[in-house]
């Protein structure tokens, strides 16, 4: 293997999480998680980040397809979209917060009124069973109903089936058996996370296995052991005293890791820029998501998509829809880019986000 660089993990970076367009069920398979997230500006996280890598999407499409794909809602990381394959590992999930045996009484009448009906909104939950108003995670209040199917959800009783209009609608859902054995089952889930956020520094990988209590708190204390096999199997070099991990069978200083000619506007949860700590050692400046900064404070903007040229992200850009036309507004990191064909490749992207969102 070539002497591996910064710029060479970047040029990777780059490579393998923009593979070339497929088919939604593919990319998902590839991906393994999907992290959601229900702002649009100009369209949702998931949808934003899939577009770069389904041939001929639209924005929806994800939604749209949901109950006939091979995939499953579900907290891993964070919440999102996960195969089944990855589903099955974290589940039978024991939750950290222990339900009284009122609580459970409440889920298990709930349970047989999903079974009746096969597949509930949870206006109808709270129809029939009237179980009031409660506070939620960010102090406001909430139908207790879908506090109670949320609980239920996360702890593998009911799945998502569809959604109505953003809302999730709930049905049963058998329960998975316990993996024979939980240090396989957490190994297989820190290859996933390799697999889709690599090359990753040390810090983000640790960061990242000590998620995994979301997904699996039945294995808090697993963590640390895994991430120690971790540190063990997987491919590694330490540039400027920083060690980096990668999957096995790929080598970051391939010379078939060179960029393309193009512009692309990434969502704030995209592979490409999420961990916030390997974009500043990539790019040299701080991206940021203030969609939830008080709006005085904000330096990029509400929802600032990072703007990559070829393998740099030079800049962001938040874009807005008046009239049925994009309204973008760029800002750069440093000097806006001189080289020949930027302009023409900023538009190219635009179209392509125009008619992802069916303008």
């Amino acid at each position: 293997m070539s002497t591996i660089t910064l710029d060479a993990l970047r040029r990777h970076a780059v490579a393998r999480n923009l593979f070339t367009p497929t088919t939604l069920p593919k990319a998902i398979a590839r991906l393994g998680f999907l992290q959601a997230d229900p702002i649009r500006a100009p369209a949702r996280a998931q949808d934003l980040t899939l577009r770069h890598r389904v041939a001929d999407y639209r924005a929806g499409d994800l939604e749209a397809r949901y109950p006939k794909l091979a995939v499953e809602e579900d907290f891993f990381v964070n919440y999102g979209f996960v195969t089944r394959d990855l589903h099955r590992l974290m589940h039978p999930r024991t939750a950290r917060t222990v339900w009284p045996a009122a609580r459970w009484t409440q889920a298990n009448e709930v349970l047989a009124f999903v079974r009746e009906r096969g597949v509930v909104h949870p206006r109808e939950v709270d129809a029939q069973f009237s179980h009031g108003k409660t506070r939620n995670w960010f102090g406001g209040s909430t139908n207790a109903s879908t506090q109670l199917l949320d609980g239920m959800h996360y702890r593998g009783l009911v799945r998502v089936a569809r959604r109505e209009g953003g809302t999730r609608c709930f049905a049963a859902r058998p329960l998975h058996e316990a993996a024979p054995d939980p240090a396989a089952a957490l190994d297989a889930m820190v290859d996933v996370l390799v697999a889709k956020y690599a090359p990753l520094p040390a810090p983000s990988l640790s960061a990242l296995v000590m998620h995994l209590a979301f997904g699996a708190p039945q294995w808090r204390d697993a963590r640390r052991p895994a991430l120690a096999r971790a540190r063990q199997r997987l491919p590694h070099a330490t540039i400027d005293g920083v060690a980096w991990y990668w999957p096995a069978g790929e080598n970051p200083a391939s010379k078939r890791h060179l960029p393309d000619d193009a512009v692309r506007l990434l969502a704030p949860f995209d592979p490409l820029v999420w961990d916030r700590r390997r974009f500043e050692l990539f790019w040299r400046w701080p991206y940021r998501f203030e969609a939830y900064t008080p709006a005085p404070k904000r330096q990029l903007g509400y929802y600032a998509l990072p703007l990559l040229w070829r393998e740099q992200v030079v800049g962001w850009a938040n874009v807005g829809v008046r009239d049925g036309r994009l309204q973008p507004a760029v800002g750069f990191f440093g000097a806006r880019p001189a080289d020949a064909g930027f302009a023409a490749a900023v538009d190219d992207e635009l179209h392509r986000l125009h008619r992802f969102l069916g303008l």
